[in-house]
């Protein structure tokens, strides 16, 4: 959820991507949200630089031509959220990690549930990789944009990143 004061100057697009529609909000030098959509939503009249490259970015990720964005972020959470988001920001492309790994990271093994709940409330998916955090058993968890999305996601990244056994 993005605060009120924030509302003022937001610019948003939507975008066509293979797991759906994205809707894409920023303000003039940071994104603030991605969000899983039905529908393809007007953009907004003016769209800032940040808007432009993060479609831009997006649509290179799901090309395979990006791995790593660079983006200007401004989520808007708890002190315990951004706290989870960060340590999520650290799971590399192609790599999982578990709840139970981000809880260990974030001060206790006993706030695994904290951790999905926060994960949960990611409001930039995608850039912060909350898709990359699965079940300690290896299963896939609840997924803001659906499971079969963070299926798509997981094998999307791990198709990209073989890493190739040369034998010398």
């Amino acid at each position: 959820m993005v605060p009120d004061f924030l509302m003022k100057n937001i610019f948003y697009t939507t975008i066509t991507t293979p797991v759906g529609y994205l809707e894409l909000k920023t303000n003039e030098d940071s994104l603030l949200s991605i969000s899983f959509t039905e529908i393809q939503s007007p953009s907004s009249e003016f769209q800032p630089l940040i808007l432009v490259e993060t479609a831009r970015q997006i649509n290179e990720y799901f090309e395979g031509q990006l791995k790593e964005f660079h983006l200007k972020i401004q989520p808007a959470g708890t002190d315990f959220q951004l706290k989870v988001w960060k340590q999520v920001m650290k799971v590399e492309f192609g790599e999982t990690a578990s709840y139970l790994d981000i809880a260990l990271q974030t001060g206790s093994k006993n706030n695994t549930r904290a951790v999905g709940l926060a994960n949960g409330k990611n409001p930039i998916p995608i850039i912060i990789p909350c898709h990359r955090i699965i079940g300690v058993n290896g299963k896939l968890t609840g997924y803001a944009g659906g499971i079969e999305n963070k299926r798509w996601l997981l094998q999307h990244e791990q198709s990209l990143s073989v890493k190739l056994n040369l034998l010398f």
